[in-house]
């Protein structure tokens, strides 16, 4: 899994590790990490179409978290989540998530995520739309 630089496109998202986030070693947990790529993931998604946007009843399910753990957080640190989509090919689209520390730069976490387009009454994959795919990937004016 590549950890790419974060493209001037991307989503960025700044909060402080919570002391329910460390584990008995003292640093964040694994399960915290995917928690916080997941919700930065659905943060993007609002930002890009708030609730009250007239959309199909669908809904973004992940297929598969690739997570590389680099090096730990601790309760108190300010970590910036940067999000962007990689790719979109027919139901599917790839989105890659940095975490870095703020105070110091350091990557302490990259992630791939694979994510499924689903229709919300069927529960059936759903292609996604082309100018959906274009908002995601920075490719539209309208981002």
């Amino acid at each position: 899994m590549d950890t790419p630089l974060t493209p001037s496109h991307a989503y960025t998202h700044t909060f402080t590790v919570e002391a329910s986030d460390i584990d008995q070693l003292g640093h964040a947990n694994n399960v915290a990490y995917v928690r916080w790529v997941q919700d930065v993931a659905a943060a993007h998604w609002h930002h890009l179409y708030p609730p009250t946007a007239e959309l199909p009843p669908q809904v973004w399910v992940v297929q598969e978290h690739r997570v590389r753990y680099l090096r730990s957080a601790y309760a108190g640190d300010e970590l910036r989540l940067s999000t962007w989509v990689a790719d979109v090919k027919g139901a599917s689209s790839k989105r890659l998530t940095r975490i870095e520390r703020v105070a110091d730069g350091q990557l302490l976490c990259a992630a791939e995520t694979q994510w499924v387009l689903l229709d919300g009454a069927s529960g059936r994959p759903v292609r996604v739309p082309g100018e959906v795919a274009e908002r995601l990937l920075g490719t539209s004016a309208l981002h």
